[in-house]
């Protein structure tokens, strides 16, 4: 799939949502409804748990935060996007502009624009986004379907280095 945004209208966090989110300490990035650039993945996969790694250590400007699909920083943003099926199986790249305005990703579209934001030269591999969705949605949907049986799942995560905590939310 191609990236999505709800029709430009985002109600305010439910306060349900705003209760679960109000002990997070202060972030870095400023008092928006996400930070500018998020990852939600799968806080039990091990393929995600070492991605995830991954991304923070050639993410060098930090300028991407994480929380696992099961949080409730995860909750109330797929609260705000109906058009994130249910039942995905994926990462979830949620981009914020400067008006506020997210945009989800997710699949192959989501890897790449992840990648956009890495260091020299991953990020390089945003450039595999002219390949057709189709095929590159396929080749992510066989890693996903295969993820668990090949690099198991984790009971408890590894904590990030004291500079990189601060880009965990939940």
């Amino acid at each position: 799939m191609r990236p999505s945004s709800a029709d430009g209208e985002r109600g305010d966090l439910t306060e349900k949502s705003a209760a679960a989110l109000s002990f997070l300490p202060e972030p870095p990035y400023g008092t928006g409804m996400t930070p500018p650039r998020l990852v939600l993945y799968d806080g039990e996969c091990g393929f995600c748990h070492g991605s995830v790694r991954w991304i923070v250590d050639h993410d060098s400007e930090g300028t991407i935060a994480f929380a696992p699909l099961a949080g409730p920083t995860a909750e109330a943003v797929l609260a705000r996007h109906p058009e994130i099926p249910e039942s995905l199986d994926s990462v979830v790249y949620i981009e914020r502009d400067d008006e506020g305005t997210e945009r989800a990703y997710w699949y192959s579209a989501g890897a790449f624009a992840i990648a956009r934001h890495l260091d020299a030269p991953w990020r390089w591999l945003a450039g595999l986004g002219v390949l057709p969705s189709f095929l590159t949605d396929a080749g992510y949907k066989m890693v996903a379907a295969a993820r668990y049986k090949i690099w198991g799942k984790v009971d408890a995560c590894v904590l990030p280095a004291p500079e990189a905590r601060a880009r965990f939310l939940d």
